[in-house]
């Protein structure tokens, strides 16, 4: 009886999901594993909602009144919640170049999981127009990631890689993210994630450089707010 009630619950998924506007040559149904914000497995199948691209495992955000707060694992929690006991059915048509499927998936009872993330706030619309009203909702509503102006996770990628490209070392903090860059006249500004120069401004700790846990630290410290 249990197996019967599974599979009728995975036609019906099935059907739904083959219904919608972004139909699927292929599904992946199961129990799942999140492995962040926008990745699941099932067996042995990686799958990555598509659209959608949630903070990294390890990423910091923007916190209301300065500091940070660990939104990458929020957003793995937050997925990890919305499949918890649930049967997950994915459609997809093309995979990435790390060989995931690029998928839209949805929970037995129904949830489709890519939008539900981006309206909770947990992730950002990404190449794609789908889920762009749920994405301006979610920033009126000041949620997840919209509390205040963050780093998106692309930007925190392009951070990362332009760090190892330069030969900087990544914070020796997770928690102390903030920048404190010195200019060309001598000018000690400090760049909170989610502002203009963050992405490309690079830390030379020899030349007397920093990073800080908290803007506090760094007004504190001597440093100023960047004015861009």
């Amino acid at each position: 009886m249990y197996f019967y009630a599974v599979r009728v619950v995975l036609a019906l998924a099935a059907t739904a999901l083959l219904a919608s506007p972004a139909v699927a040559a292929e599904t992946i149904a199961g129990p799942a594993v999140v492995v962040d914000g926008d990745t699941l497995r099932i067996g042995q199948e990686r799958i990555r909602l598509i659209g959608i691209d949630a903070p990294e495992a390890g990423q910091e955000c923007a916190a209301v009144g300065g500091g940070t707060w660990a939104c990458g694992e929020a957003a793995t929690l937050i997925l990890g919640v919305l499949i918890a006991g649930q049967l997950v059915i994915c459609g997809w048509e093309i995979r990435d170049q790390y060989d995931r499927a690029l998928a839209m998936c949805m929970t037995s009872s129904g949830i489709e999981l890519n939008r539900r993330m981006v309206e909770a706030g947990y992730a950002w619309v990404y190449l794609s127009g789908d889920y762009v009203t749920a994405e301006a909702e979610a920033r009126a509503a000041g949620v997840g990631v919209w509390q205040v102006p963050t780093q998106t996770a692309a930007d925190y990628r392009r951070a990362e890689q332009a760090a190892v490209v330069a030969g900087q070392p990544l914070p020796p903090d997770a928690n102390c993210i903030i920048k404190g860059n010195i200019n060309a006249a001598g000018d000690r500004i400090f760049h909170e994630p989610g502002t203009p120069a963050y992405p490309d401004t690079v830390i030379r700790v020899e030349q007397g450089e920093r990073w800080f846990c908290s803007a506090d630290d760094a007004i504190a410290a001597g440093w100023r707010r960047t004015r861009g």
